[in-house]
């Protein structure tokens, strides 16, 4: 049976510097989504490439002393490197200064010239370099590039102009009829309402004022304008051809399914891209999503701002998919999302190190402590069982909904109810306490069956956002059943079989630590002054002796859950797993905590400490926290030990 086909495009990146997060987010979102419609099912082609002609090239060129082939030759080798750093699966890099590009832009060109699309003027207006557009009085704001914000400058030339108002009622008819075609909803109207139907003007499509560019092929000294260069990429890298002469690719996946770009080039996407599609008699895409913009606290990333992130040093403190989940889980589908190093350190150690490695890391655990690795046989299915069942069988379903829409996020989010349901049911099964009853060992099997089983469901969903992770998963659990199909039932785990050694997927870190290493600083080691007498803190209790320190039993216990105090609003009531064992908690965090966001922490707890009863509730020992003014911070480890561990 042939697959379903499905084309995916990026905007090609400008070749003017090395790529930030912000720039990259788009790759890494293209290729979550190629990913998922090939675990679907699709025969998918991916394309994305560099934009390498323009005065702006031939400006950066020349101050770095190159020449604009060289110039673009290491920008584009660079671009190429940063989407492979982010194990991006893309089938074609198309670069504008390819051979075969420059000669099917050059037909094109000819083409809508010789059908009376382009004609011969002259332009006199503003033009903003960076962004390569022209502007007239009206359209600057206080002087400036409407778009960007710039310094623009008056200029004439001789030029070629494209008859954009010749199709602007077809192309309004056709969103209008088309209501996926230009996403979010949000651009749709913009586009709409600010541009087509109030009027468009016809756009210049050629210079003469610089060299750099593919040349117009009848006549000398005019440089086919970068839009129209750029924005062919999608049908000259398919192998399209102007006389009809098309090559395989193109006859096999134009359209393109999505166009995939950042909302400021949203304009040249769906009105210059598709009014060039409809003068060319080439079928429209079926759909141009406008992504948002990744911003680094309020701004959005630049370099005069000193404030860009670029993705490898990102990758050299927090790895490939820890910095894949974050951009593609933390971006909203039609709002900017924000990424800052504090976000991210919370994001990796809440989402993947305590609720999918955590479930991965136990799971996989206690089968090689209590089954020597070896998958055994689920017996009877219990109402709890069916309950995580059931909502594994479901989670497929939303996921696949949530990227019909390209709502990757959500997606994700999708995920995670079943990572999180997973950890749940550990802790409502108690498997540490089966392992103690010879009598219980069919129970515990079952139990240990149904997480298998959940979080190989977790790890095929999520290989199109973590793929490395996700083989990092089959490999711990031992499993080579990865297929979308395979999520129909729930008995993809060999019986049998056995786990692998479990290995951490993503260790806890400690923000302070983590925020002087990112910065380049150092902690000062502090240097006792042998001249000076100490100087004793007032809050400081009367000392105890070594014998007063040893009564103290102080060990490591794991928030398995946590809710409000019903008749306190300072106290959170936790229950805690301290090896074996299960105790409770009643603590005065909840200024400062909120209950979900303990779910999986590690802490310390004085263990013998007397029952004591707070507001109604028993309390069975204590926690330990630091604080200082307004501030209070929970006592955990270093490293990542198992729950139980002594502190000594």
């Amino acid at each position: 049976m042939d697959k379903k086909r499905y084309y995916i495009t990026t905007a090609i990146a400008y070749t003017s510097g090395k790529p930030h997060i912000g720039n990259t987010y788009e790759i890494v979102l293209a290729d979550s989504i190629a990913r998922f419609k090939r675990l679907v099912g699709y025969d998918v082609y991916f394309q994305t490439g560099t934009d390498e002609h323009g005065q702006k090239i031939e400006q950066k060129a020349a101050e770095a002393g190159k020449s604009p082939q060289d110039f673009v030759d290491g920008i584009a080798a660079e671009i190429k490197r940063t989407w492979d750093l982010m194990n991006t699966s893309y089938d074609r890099f198309i670069r504008t200064t390819e051979s075969d590009h420059k000669r099917i832009v050059q037909k094109i060109f000819r083409k809508l010239y010789e059908q009376g699309d382009i004609y011969k003027g002259q332009y006199e207006g503003w033009y903003c370099t960076p962004d390569e557009s022209f502007y007239t009085e009206g359209q600057l704001i206080d002087g400036k590039c409407p778009d960007c914000g710039r310094d623009v400058y008056k200029t004439k030339e001789e030029a070629y102009f494209f008859k954009l108002s010749k199709y602007a009622d077809t192309l309004i008819e056709h969103i209008e009829k088309n209501p996926q075609f230009i996403q979010p909803e949000s651009r749709k109207n913009e586009m709409i309402n600010n541009f087509l139907k109030p009027g468009l003007q016809d756009l210049c499509v050629s210079r003469t004022s610089f060299k750099w560019g593919i040349p117009v092929d009848f006549e000398e000294g005019h440089i086919i304008y970068v839009w129209i260069d750029a924005l062919s990429n999608y049908i000259t890298g398919l192998g399209f051809d102007t006389e009809g002469n098309h090559g395989e690719l193109f006859q096999k996946y134009w359209p393109a399914d999505v166009h995939l770009i950042g909302k400021d080039i949203l304009r040249f996407h769906t009105i210059y891209w598709p009014i060039m599609l409809l003068a060319l008699g080439v079928e429209l895409p079926k759909q141009v999503f406008g992504h948002p913009w990744l911003l680094v606290g309020e701004g959005k990333m630049s370099k005069s701002r000193g404030n860009v992130i670029y993705p490898d040093f990102l990758v050299e403190h927090f790895g490939v998919d820890a910095v894949r989940f974050f951009v593609l889980h933390e971006m909203p589908f039609a709002n900017d999302g924000t990424i800052t190093y504090e976000l991210l350190i919370e994001r990796i150690n809440s989402e993947l190190a305590n609720i999918l490695g955590n479930l991965v890391n136990r799971t996989v655990a206690m089968v090689n402590k209590y089954f020597d690795g070896e998958i055994l046989e689920p017996k009877e299915v219990e109402t709890i069982d069916r309950e995580l069942i059931d909502l594994a069988l479901s989670i497929p379903e939303h996921v696949m909904t949530k990227m019909d829409s390209l709502k990757v996020s959500d997606s994700i989010d999708e995920i995670f109810k079943l990572l999180r349901r997973s950890n749940k049911y550990i802790d409502e099964t108690t498997p540490w306490l089966l392992g103690k009853d010879e009598n219980k060992k069919d129970r515990l099997a079952t139990v240990l069956y149904n997480l298998l089983e959940s979080i190989r469901f977790a790890a095929v969903m999520l290989s199109p956002y973590l793929p490395e992770t996700s083989e990092k998963i089959f490999e711990q659990i031992n499993s080579n059943l990865k297929t979308w199909e395979s999520l129909k039932t729930f008995d993809g785990t060999i019986v049998g079989s056995k786990v692998n050694k479990p290995e951490i997927l993503f260790s806890r870190i400690d923000t302070r630590k983590k925020l002087l290493e990112l910065s380049g600083e150092k902690e000062e080691p502090k240097v006792k002054n042998e001249k000076q007498e100490p100087k004793k803190d007032k809050s400081a209790k009367e000392e105890i002796s070594i014998d007063d320190f040893a009564k103290l039993d102080l060990r490591l216990a794991e928030i398995v859950s946590c809710k409000a105090h019903p008749a306190a609003d300072r106290l959170l009531v936790l229950q805690l797993k301290v090896g074996d064992e299960k105790r409770q908690v009643v603590s005065g965090i909840a200024k400062w905590y909120k209950p979900e966001e303990l779910v999986g922490k590690k802490v310390v707890m004085v263990y013998n400490l007397a029952p004591i009863e707070l507001r109604g509730i028993e309390s069975q020992g204590m926690i330990l926290a630091a604080s200082r003014g307004k501030k209070l911070s929970l006592v955990s480890t270093l490293e990542d030990l198992i729950d139980g561990s002594i502190i000594t």
